[in-house]
């Protein structure tokens, strides 16, 4: 593996999605990712399908497209956390890692004495992530977390989704889950930076994300205005609060988006639009007239979309230098030239289906490209690699390991 983390091995106890998504960041960085599984059954998320990927001859596998999106460049090891030996593989491989990530429940890993304390009493530099619903401390803290429930108890839903009083009205979840996601950004982030507080002290940490706090975070500026005001802000669907006009509006054929951030994107449109009286008029002057006035303004300017083709309106405001632009099914949003020239499709050989396609990295980096090279393993495929070199073990050890129930 290269990359700017490819000195840091991880050993990544986690399932489903967010411990996982980190895993994924600093396997995508060079970091060698060890991802340990239960023997049989392995991360949860193997299981959420269908969609399943096929092998070469097109049958069905027992692995999932989901667990797909979050594990390419691991390592899979199967070990069975509740047996003596298992704990000990575990204890060594921690010992010789740099990194662990867990999204157990609240005192689960202890239990096996897998625990931080216990860890960091073998390897003092060991940087331990523990991710989960509500945190280590708190009131909710043995509370199992999804992140569905993460998004509704946070906020994030009272806010996404058209007001009440409208068709089809009510609170909405994201169409992917974006508190995993974020919780398994900001374990990266917090796992890098414990790595460089490390390299000039020689001490790891135990460090505590959880998806609840997350979310919190999550709500940006949302959250900000009602720290400030003490006020709610409501749900306005594909509007925005404080940006006039920042929305979708339908076209001839389909829909688009148009956001004008400042009064002059805002004169640059209604210049490419035919309608300059608009900038001019003292309703809609200033972004703050145009929110005040929202309810005049956004009328006017859904009559005048109707007029034009999306593509037409795309290719007029982009070349005004007005941001706007389609909204695209996945298909055409990985068939746009630039998702091509940023390589954001990859495709990877797989020892099962042959090869796959994966999303690629959106981290560019000048001097340490990420370089794709591990796909998402099959369950255990690298169990007797990883515990011969890293462990010393010999073959007759892993065979009578996996006889005992262990792997």
């Amino acid at each position: 593996m290269s990359g700017p983390l490819s000195h840091i091995r991880v050993l990544d106890l986690s399932r489903v999605l967010a411990g996982p998504w980190a895993g994924q960041n600093l396997a995508d960085l060079g970091a060698e990712v060890i991802k340990v599984e239960r023997p049989k059954a392995g991360d949860d998320s193997r299981g959420f399908g269908p969609p399943w990927i096929r092998d070469r001859s097109g049958k069905e596998t027992a692995d999932s497209v989901y667990f797909m999106s979050a594990n390419r460049g691991k390592k899979s090891i199967t070990v069975n956390l509740g047996n003596p030996d298992g704990q000990r593989i575990v204890r060594e491989l921690a010992a010789k890692s740099d990194v662990l990530i867990e999204n157990y429940k609240v005192g689960d890993l202890e239990r096996y004495g897998l625990g931080y304390a216990e860890l960091a009493a073998v390897n003092p530099g060991l940087v331990y992530c523990s991710v989960t619903g509500f945190g280590q401390t708190g009131p909710y803290r043995e509370r199992p977390g999804y992140d569905f429930m993460a998004q509704g108890m946070g906020g994030l839903m009272s806010i996404s989704g058209e007001p009440d009083e409208v068709p089809g009205g009510g609170p909405m979840r994201a169409g992917v889950p974006v508190i995993d996601i974020f919780a398994g950004m900001y374990a990266t982030i917090a796992i890098c930076a414990a790595l460089a507080h490390r390299a000039e002290s020689g001490k790891g940490q135990h460090l505590d994300v959880s998806l609840f706090d997350s979310c919190l975070a999550l709500l940006a500026n949302q959250g900000q205005t009602y720290l400030s005001t003490g006020e709610n802000p409501r749900r306005i669907g594909n509007t925005h609060p404080t940006i006039v006009p920042y929305q979708v509006f339908r076209t001839s054929d389909g829909a688009m988006i148009l956001a004008c951030g400042n009064d002059n994107l805002f004169g640059k449109f209604c210049a490419v639009a035919g309608c300059e009286a608009l900038a001019q008029d003292p309703r809609f002057a200033k972004n703050g007239d145009r929110v005040r006035n929202r309810n005049l303004l956004v009328p006017m300017l859904a009559e005048v979309f109707l007029k034009r083709t999306t593509a037409d309106w795309v290719r007029s405001l982009d070349s005004a230098g007005v941001p706007c632009g389609p909204i695209n099914t996945l298909a055409q949003a990985f068939a746009e030239p630039q998702a091509e020239a940023r390589g954001m499709k990859i495709t990877l050989p797989h020892p099962v289906a042959g090869e796959v396609p994966l999303i690629g990295s959106p981290m560019k980096c000048s001097g340490t490209p990420v370089r794709h090279e591990l796909p998402p393993p099959v369950l255990g495929q690298h169990s007797e690699e990883v515990l011969r070199s890293l462990l010393g073990m010999s073959a007759e050890d892993v065979s009578r390991l996996r006889a005992a129930g262990a792997i």
